[in-house]
Parts: C-alpha cells; structure tokens; sequence
C-alpha cells in the first residue's frame, strides 16, 4: 500500500493496470456532525455537464453503471465503484468531496482518509487530519483526473460552502421542491429512510426521453409494458421483477445461467407474451403485461439482442419503450438517444416503480458494457429505492 500525502499526484497505471477499482472514504468526527460524502463527474472546464455523474445520497448510479455508490463496506464510510473504461468522454475528472449538513466545520474532525482498493486490496491511502482545516464547511479529499493518461491526485483542500455551494461551483443547479402535493418515488414500502421525490403527474400521451424527469399515471389493473424496433432483427424482450422480500425475478421467454426460463410469475402477476421473431412487418413489438399487487415494488422491461443476431444497435434499429395503463394514459420513452454502438447487446430503456400514489415510469436508457452477455441486476441501495446495475447478473444462454 502506497501513502500519500497532500498536493501528491500519480498514474494510476503505477497501482493497478485495471480499469475498475474502488474508492473508500472514512472520516472520524463528534456525533454531533452529520457528514455526506458525494463524488463529482466533472467535464475539461471543471463543470458538471451531466447532472447524472453527481453522485450523492439521493442519486446512487450513473448511467450504465460506470459510476456508483456502495454505500459502507470494509470499514469505510462510503465506497464508489469506477470503471473508467465505461465513463463517457465528457467526464475527464472524478472529483471525491466530504461536506458538513447543518452546523460545524471541518476543524472540529478528528481524522479521516481516502483510499484506492482493487476489491479488498488497499492499493494507496490518502490520510488528513483535523489541523488541516479551520471554518470550511467542505473538503475535496481527492481527484481521478485525465491527462494523457487517468491519474489520482490527494487534495484536501477545504471549501468555505456546504454541498449547495459545491453543487453551484461546479455549474450544477439545485432544484428547490414546489409545495404543492407531492408523490412519493419510493420503492420500499413503508420505509422511514426512503427519498421522497415530487413528481408529475401525467395523463394522455407522454414522450420522456434520456435525462428526462419521471412522471406518475394512474395506477390501473392491467399494465402494459411494451419495447418495439424496426425489422430487421430479432431483439428479445423480458422483465426485471423484483419484490416485496427482495428477490429477484427473472420474467423471459429464453433462460440464463442459474436462471430458468419463466413466461408467467405469480399466476398473472407479471407476464410475458410471447417471442414474435423475426417475421414479416415494419416494426416488431414484445409486450410484457403486469397486474401491480403489494408484492411488487419494481418492474424493469429488458432489451436484448441474441448473440446470433449479429451486429446492429439500438439506435439503428430505434428501439423504444411504451407504458400504458389501458385507460388512455401512455408514456413513451423515445429510442433518440438509443446507443449506436453495435457491440452492446442490452438495453435498459426505463423502470416501473409501484407506489400507493401511482405508477412511477423513470427514464433510464442503461446500455451494458460492450460485448457483455451478464444480465442486469436489481439491488436495494440504503435509501431504499431499487438501482440497477448493469452486467452483474446472470449470463444469457446461447440463443
């Protein structure tokens, strides 16, 4: 493990030749201090060009998972998991920040560090202390950053404003809530820690497409989750269920690893409708029907395209994604911003969240990793709403 102090910078290619790692942060502080440890994708100018790459107590994953939150683990108070393979060319610098919720400053800690790992494998450490600060109100304890080659660089420098400030230093926006009524995006039942989110309300049809707000409709008997492409190709389509004592169900008309083929889960509850190959026609539509009951706190419809499809992406083929509550409500999630790349064989166009006030349609546009046959998985973060990651699950069988 290689100690680091203060204003020192490395390759990263010196402490691992991977793309993945970890990075763990931990502070000692009095009870009285409540602290949040976010992480900041930032651009060449230093701004936040994508809000998605700000990640923070309320926003776990980025899109395609190259950025996340663990939450705690290993003794740290908060990990991130990178794949620097997988960030977008717009993020050039990862910037880890430690800030003060309430009262207090950053003189009153006592210590804390920020460390690389390659799984378990403490690779650097990165150590500050109380006497490094006087009356901020923040810390920028490290940075990953490009040049010419992905380097880390120990900052600690301390920031005279909380999180806001940070948000606004880096060109974000935060965005105060209305007052008027609100529903609450939770997908854990009865949860005190969940996030609540105000959301719109929509009827008729919606177009929502990548980075777009999620809306609620009307929460009806029967609803249809339905992803269609032009001709051409033979994409499959299956379901991501997962439930009240959080499992995982695997909805499909072909199996994976460990994973058997299931059309119909729950007598009815969630239900495929068949494979509709190839055939003739201009546009190809599989449809997944779902009959929401208390079991259910998330549905997350799948695109996938068979290793014997060949090349072809999703943009190519304008795959989209349509909700529609059967009583004159839709909510459609446009293929516009579909990945062109021909190599990525899945497609998360969006997620449905079941809630007392209605259902929740989030726009997601998750791609896996190139050449990746992993399915994605559903977890439950700390907050409890269900996060997807893509390339963690099952491996798709030959088809």
């Amino acid at each position: 493990m290689q100690p680091l102090i203060r204003s020192q910078k490395i390759k990263l290619s010196d402490l691992s030749s991977k793309n993945q790692l970890q990075i763990g942060l931990a502070i000692s502080s009095p009870s009285n201090l409540t602290l949040d440890i976010s992480c900041f994708g930032v651009d060449d100018n230093n701004k936040l060009s994508d809000d998605r790459y700000f990640i923070f107590f309320n926003q776990k994953i980025s899109p395609c998972g190259s950025l996340s939150s663990l939450g705690g683990r290993n003794g740290d108070q908060e990990q991130f998991y990178v794949d620097l393979s997988r960030l977008p060319s717009t993020v050039r610098k990862l910037v880890f920040v430690v800030t003060i919720d309430g009262n207090g400053v950053m003189s009153q800690i006592r210590d804390g560090y920020l460390r690389l790992l390659d799984q378990t494998t403490e690779l650097a450490r990165f150590a500050f202390s109380s006497s490094d600060f006087k009356d901020e109100k923040a810390v920028m304890v490290g940075e990953i950053y490009f040049k010419d080659v992905w380097r880390f660089s120990a900052v600690g420098q301390g920031f005279n404003g909380g999180l806001s400030a940070l948000l606004k230093y880096f060109g974000g926006e935060e965005i105060a809530m209305p007052t008027t009524s609100t529903v609450v995006e939770s997908t854990a039942n009865d949860d005190a820690n969940s996030v609540t989110v105000n959301l719109e309300k929509v009827s008729g049809k919606v177009q929502l497409s990548k980075g777009s707000k999620s809306v609620v409709i009307q929460k009806t008997p029967e609803i249809s989750a339905s992803i269609s492409w032009e001709t051409g190709t033979d994409y499959d389509v299956y379901a991501l269920v997962y439930t009240q004592d959080d499992k995982q169900i695997d909805v499909a008309a072909f199996g994976a690893s460990n994973t058997p083929v299931l059309m119909n889960f729950d007598h009815g509850t969630v239900e495929h409708m068949g494979d509709v190959g190839r055939g003739g026609g201009s546009t190809k539509t599989e449809i997944i029907k779902i009959r929401l009951n208390d079991k259910i706190l998330a549905v997350v419809p799948v695109a996938y395209s068979a290793q014997s499809n060949g090349t072809g992406s999703f943009y190519h083929y304008k795959v989209s994604m349509l909700i529609d509550n059967n009583k004159g409500t839709s909510v459609t999630i446009t293929a516009n911003n579909a990945n062109k790349n021909d190599t990525i064989y899945t497609c998360v166009p969006g997620m449905i969240i079941n809630t007392s006030e209605g259902v929740v349609i989030k726009p997601l546009e998750f791609d896996s990793r190139p050449g990746s046959e992993n399915r994605p998985k559903l977890i439950k973060g700390k907050d409890g709403q269900i996060e997807v990651v893509m390339d963690a699950g099952s491996i798709n069988n030959y088809k």
